[in-house]
């Protein structure tokens, strides 16, 4: 490759830019590329296909721009998948600032091809997955394990900076996870490359959640891409009774099969009532609301038992009303939760290299086909994940 990256701090901001606060943090590494046209390409320079979003309510389309050089303490990896998810469509709605154009996507299946100065933990052939957040490494809450609190968060990749629709990605090199050794990431790239997100988060909120096997569990949006993977966390966390509730009863069979004991139809609005039909008059111990309107949160808060602990994770929740005194008398544990850690991506990993479980992906299309692929995952056509295959 004979690109040379070019940085972007001439670039108009009409924001503070938190990549510049990474930068200052990660001493010595280079600004990672504003967006596709952040990279200047040599006469005779490589070039690759990407998927490129140009503005807000844009459609995805398929361009040739220069292939990503690492600089010091960044990798390149050749993608071989990359998961398609509703966190996409909130950049693509405008619901979050980015700088376009933009390559989004950031569940990936890849190989290192190339790494820059300084990099010692990656070499070229290495099989690797991603971590979402760009973080310091050593502020309070990264030395504690806990990155998605970092005080200095830098955004996310994919937003920030080019993620991996494309048939390469350039990211700091602690970003890139390598993949257990008996993993077949060839044969299984687009299971793999949603390992990070949809088996790590609901991971980390059953730990968060204090899920027991005497514990009866709801999923609200469970026929979503983490929602769906939240019922096998769940089943695989032993616990007692788990209920998966979604608007779309045509999901409810690939539900059912993912472990959910039982299914409520959410469409005709008394959610709570039934969730505490179904545990005999008590409610449940603990509610996963991947959906996060005023009606699903204040439904699962209603559904609660004595002790009931409700976690919210939607990308986009909104405000809801809460009755105080209730949730005081019932001592109810209300949590909010955003993605996973490095250590709990790893775990995920394992726990699939090992057999315990196994991502439910359901649609998987050429790059060429991903603004087509998110119309269906926009109307909740989709059970499970979907993902790209690079060519």
């Amino acid at each position: 490759m004979v690109c040379a990256a070019v940085p972007v701090l001439f670039m108009v901001k009409t924001r503070p830019d938190p990549i510049l606060f990474y930068i200052k943090v990660r001493a010595g590494r280079p600004l990672l590329a504003g967006g596709a046209g952040g990279l200047r390409c040599a006469p005779g320079g490589n070039a690759m296909k990407a998927m490129l979003l140009k503005g807000k309510n844009q459609p995805l389309v398929l361009e040739t721009v220069p292939d990503p050089v690492p600089g010091p303490g960044e990798a390149v990896a050749r993608v071989l998948s990359c998961g398609a998810g509703l966190t996409i469509h909130h950049v693509r709605a405008g619901r979050v600032p980015v700088q376009y154009p933009r390559i989004l996507g950031h569940e990936i299946t890849a190989e290192i091809v190339a790494t820059g100065a300084g990099v010692k933990r990656l070499k070229a052939g290495d099989a690797v997955t991603a971590y979402f957040y760009l973080t310091c490494g050593h502020c309070y809450w990264c030395r504690i394990n806990r990155e998605t609190l970092c005080e200095n968060f830098g955004g996310y990749v994919g937003r920030e900076c080019d993620g991996g629709y494309a048939e390469y990605i350039k990211l700091p090199a602690e970003n890139f996870i390598p993949l257990p050794e008996n993993m077949n990431h060839k044969k299984h790239a687009a299971e793999i490359g949603v390992i990070c997100d949809a088996i790590a988060t609901p991971l980390k909120v059953t730990r968060k959640a204090r899920v027991m096997p005497t514990d009866t569990v709801a999923v609200i949006g469970a026929g979503g891409g983490l929602g769906v993977h939240m019922l096998m966390v769940s089943r695989w966390a032993h616990a007692r009774k788990v209920i998966a509730v979604d608007t779309k009863a045509s999901k409810f069979e690939s539900c059912v099969k993912c472990g959910a004991d039982a299914t409520i139809d959410a469409s005709d609005g008394k959610v709570s009532e039934q969730l505490i039909e179904m545990t005999g008059g008590k409610g449940v111990d603990v509610v996963f609301d991947y959906v996060c309107t005023k009606q699903s949160i204040e439904s699962a808060i209603g559904g609660l038992n004595f002790g009931g602990r409700l976690v919210l994770l939607a990308g986009n929740s909104a405000r809801f009303d809460a009755d105080g005194p209730a949730i005081m008398r019932k001592e109810i544990e209300v949590m909010g939760s955003r993605y996973a850690t490095r250590q709990e991506v790893i775990e995920s990993l394992e726990l699939v290299a090992r057999g315990d479980l196994w991502p439910l992906v359901t649609e998987k299309v050429p790059m060429a086909e991903a603004e087509a692929l998110h119309q269906r995952l926009e109307t909740g056509a989709v059970t499970g994940r979907a993902a790209l295959i690079m060519p």
